[in-house]
Parts: C-alpha cells; sequence; structure tokens
C-alpha cells in the first residue's frame, strides 16, 4: 500500500485520542513517512523521554551496592573483602535472573504500565538497605538479601528496550535504543559520583550516622533514602504519561520461537562480551581500586568509567546506524582486548608497585569501547531479524506485513534475552575478582574478547556472512 493510501485510509481507522499521554495505542505504523512524521515521532519521542531517567534511577537501585559495600568495614561491619565482593556480586544475579521475565512481560502488559509498576517496587529494598546500614550487627545474610532485592532494579533495561524499540522505524532504532540504553546505564556512574557526597550529608540523614575509625560521622542509609521519593516521581509520570502499544502485546508463545533461533545464541554471546563487561567491570572497579591502589580515592575516580561508556553506547548506536552494526562490533572487541592488556601492564606485580595513572586510563578505554560495543550489538539485531524474515518477499504483501511484524516481535524479545544474559557479567566479574588472582581474571577477559571477534566477523561482518549487518 502506497504512504498516499495509507494515509487516506489512516483517518477511518485511528482515533487520534489514542496518541494521548497514558493512553493504549492499537494504530502504530512507524514505517509510514506520514505517520511517523506527523503523529508517531512526537509520540515515540515523549515515551522515550519519559524512560530514560526511569531507566537512570533503576541503574542506580542496581548498583548502589558497588559504593555502598567499599564503606561497611570503615563504619564497623566485620565482613571479609571476599565477601564485600559478593555483596557486589549478587545483585547481578538477580538482575539477570529477572531480565529474562521482564523481556517478556513488558511488551505483554505495556510500556506505560510496566514501566510504573517495575520502577515503585524498588522502594522495597531501598528502604530495608537505609534502614540495615545503621546497625553494624546486620547480619551479612540479611546484606545478601537486600543485595539481591536491589538487583532488581537492572531487570527494568529489558523491558525499557524492549518496549522502546516498537515505537521507532528501522532507521531510528540504533539512535533511539543508544539514547535510551546509554543514558540508562549513567545510572551507574551517577550513583558512583554521587553516594561519596550524599552520605556526608547530615542534613538529608534519616537516622543517626555512622562513625569511621578517623572520627568522622557519615550516613550511609542516604545513599538510599535519597532515591525513593526520586521513584515515586519517575513512577506517576510513567503511568500519566506513557502509552501502552497494542502492537507490541505479544503472547509469549509468539516470543519463545527465539530460543530456536541461531542468532540469538550468537548475539548473546557478543553482547555478553559487550556489555557483561560494561557493568562487570563497574561493579568491580571501586573495590579493584581500593584494594589495589589504596592510595587512591574511589570517590574521585570510579564514577568516570561508566559515564564514559554510557555515553559511548549512545555514539555506538548512531556510528553503526551509518557504517554497520558488525564492524563497529569488531572494533570495539579489539579496542576491548588491548585496553585489558594495558590495564594488567599496570597493575602491581611483585615489588613493581604498578602505575594507577597506566591502569585508570586502560580501564577507561576499555569502558569505552563496551559502549560503542553495546550500541552496535543491538543495532545489529534488528537487522539481523529483519533479514532473516523478510527474505525473498516482495514490500506491500500480506506475507511482507506479517513477517515484518514478526521481526519485530522476535527483535524485542532477543534484545530483552541478551540484555538478561549479558547482566551476569556484573556477577561474574566481581566474583572471578573475589575467587582468582586479578591478573588470571583479566587474561580470561581478553582471550573471550578474541572469541567475540571470530563469531562477529564470521557471521555479520565477512564478505558473504550469513546475515550481514
Amino acid at each position: 500500500m502506497s504512504s498516499a493510501t495509507q494515509e487516506a485510509v489512516r483517518p477511518q481507522l485511528a482515533d487520534p485520542e489514542q496518541y494521548r499521554p497514558g493512553r493504549a495505542i492499537t494504530d502504530w505504523t512507524p514505517e509510514d513517512p506520514s505517520f511517523w512524521r506527523t503523529t508517531g515521532k512526537k509520540v515515540a519521542t515523549r515515551n522515550l523521554w519519559i524512560a530514560v531517567p526511569a531507566l537512570l534511577v533503576a541503574f542506580v537501585v542496581w548498583q548502589v551496592w558497588s559504593i555502598t559495600a567499599t564503606n561497611l568495614k570503615d563504619v564497623g561491619f566485620g565482613f571479609s573483602q571476599s565477601q564485600l565482593f559478593w555483596l557486589t556480586a549478587v545483585p547481578g544475579i538477580t538482575g539477570g535472573t529477572a531480565r529474562i521475565f521482564y523481556t517478556f512481560l513488558g511488551p505483554r502488559i505495556g510500556q506505560r504500565r510496566f514501566t510504573a509498576l517495575s520502577t515503585v517496587v524498588l522502594i522495597v529494598p531501598l528502604l530495608w538497605l537505609g534502614f540495615a546500614v545503621q546497625d553494624t550487627s546486620t547480619p551479612y545474610t540479611t546484606m545478601v538479601a537486600i543485595a539481591a532485592l536491589c538487583g532488581i532494579g537492572g531487570a527494568n533495561f529489558s523491558s525499557s528496550l524492549a518496549n522502546i524499540g516498537f515505537f521507532y522505524p528501522k532507521q531510528e532504532k540504533g539512535n533511539a535504543t543508544g539514547i535510551n540504553g546509554g543514558l540508562g546505564n549513567l545510572g551507574v556512574s551517577v550513583v558512583q559520583l554521587l553516594t561519596p557526597i550524599l552520605i556526608t550529608s547530615s542534613v538529608l540523614a534519616i537516622g543517626a550516622g555512622q562513625r569511621k575509625a578517623n572520627g568522622s560521622e557519615i550516613y550511609l542509609q542516604n545513599a538510599a533514602f535519597v532515591w525513593v521519593p526520586v521513584l515515586v516521581v519517575l513512577a506517576a509520570v510513567a503511568w500519566f504519561g506513557q502509552n501502552d502499544l497494542k502492537v507490541a502485546s505479544t503472547p509469549f508463545s509468539r516470543q519463545k520461537i527465539i530460543f530456536k533461533r541461531k542468532h540469538n545464541w550468537l548475539m548473546t554471546w557478543l553482547y555478553v562480551g559487550t556489555f557483561g563487561s560494561f557493568i562487570g567491570f563497574a561493579a568491580a572497579l571501586p573495590l579493584l581500586i581500593k584494594t589495589t591502589f589504596p592510595a587512591y580515592s574511589v570517590a574521585t575516580y570510579a564514577w568516570m568509567g561508566p559515564a564514559l561508556g554510557a555515553l559511548a553506547r549512545w555514539a555506538g548506536g548512531w556510528i553503526a546506524d551509518k557504517l554497520g552494526g558488525a564492524r563497529v562490533t569488531i572494533l570495539s572487541f579489539v579496542g576491548m582486548a588491548a585496553s585489558i592488556i594495558g590495564v594488567i601492564t599496570f597493575l602491581p606485580s611483585g615489588s613493581d608497585g604498578g602505575s594507577f595513572y597506566g591502569f585508570f586510563f586502560c580501564f577507561l578505554s576499555a569502558f569505552f569501547f563496551s559502549g560503542i560495543g553495546n550500541g552496535s550489538t543491538f543495532r545489529q539485531i534488528s537487522v539481523i531479524f529483519r533479514g532473516q524474515h523478510l527474505k525473498g518477499l516482495t514490500e506491500g504483501t500480506p506475507q511482507y506485513a506479517a513477517a515484518l511484524k514478526q521481526a519485530e516481535i522476535e527483535s524485542g524479545a532477543v534484545t530483552g534475552f541478551t540484555a538478561a544474559i549479558a547482566a551476569y557479567g556484573f556477577f561474574f566479574i566481581p566474583a572471578m575478582f573475589a575467587n582468582f588472582a586479578v591478573t588470571s581474571a583479566m587474561w580470561g577477559f581478553v582471550a573471550f574478547y578474541a572469541s567475540c571477534v571470530v563469531v562477529a566477523w564470521w557471521f555479520y561482518a565477512r564478505k558473504g556472512a550469513e546475515a550481514p549487518s
């Protein structure tokens, strides 16, 4: 059907009121240039910019332990270094597992309702954390339970990305998901930057402070309590301001086909390498700095890497739209491998005290390339599944329309599922540092990145590749 014909038919099919904030949309065709220009872009943009801050604060909740754990021993908690690394790792388990469910529930329930509900439930672990850190006799098992519940904040990513993808046409998906994911990822650096400031403020404190060995007083509860009213506001804005897309409401029976798709598993492998590294390094870096280079301030340096990686994700999606996702993905893995080899070079060894600034700038480089890869891999997913489903079909036919819809369904499901599995990097990287020598763990990462380069080149980048993207 031509654009002119679609435009002529649309007024008979679509109720303009459905595009208002808080409504369910039944008629949504972003690939129609006329619809996108007159209605779609404005609605999609509104939904995107409501989703971004909600996702950012969800990441704050997910990562709050990465900084909280570095302060527990200072105020009298008797946890070992290994136990502290485990506290930073546990949210990765629940975050990754909950992402699997959120991937399929989000589109089913709707962007508006699911964003509001998944945001407001994060108040529970924050309240519990705020009270628990005020009592140094709080058992380690209780802290583990709180950390596990905080991990649910990481699950919001999968539902948010899967939902937002439905709002945008093919040529703008990479940029839209890059903005949503990239600015959402900034929650990692926000919590690492603001927490050291918040916990020193007696003005914001609810409850008693905690005394450090040097006599100074801090208020660890601020790291949790400050975000509670923010979550309430964001949930309300999502409820009243976003839309539910009926076209995105898909039963699990139509989504589960992705588990039979080879490219679901291959792209999961690649995204584990990019986002798994980003989120795992972000969780582990504060404690890694404190234990490896104790003379340097965690508060000063830890937030910079996640911030750079989050902003690079936005750039990665945009560059991939221009140059092709597979090429950019390969570049990201080569850059990450080189960066981690640099980190290894500057680590302390024997009588050599290492170089903090060499270590830190190589880590910044690793974050940058992981962010680029985060953006490019998500762009690849939509291109791959469109190519697979639309191959040999003629545009404008019923078969083409049905295949396009199924491609969108599967792309959204794969986006969420790959993000779910990659989130386990949050757990495995701190866990590896807790149980293995840092250098050994780093060489393992380099080997994994080499395997990712091979996968991306063979299936997606080389001449004659099975699914060019």
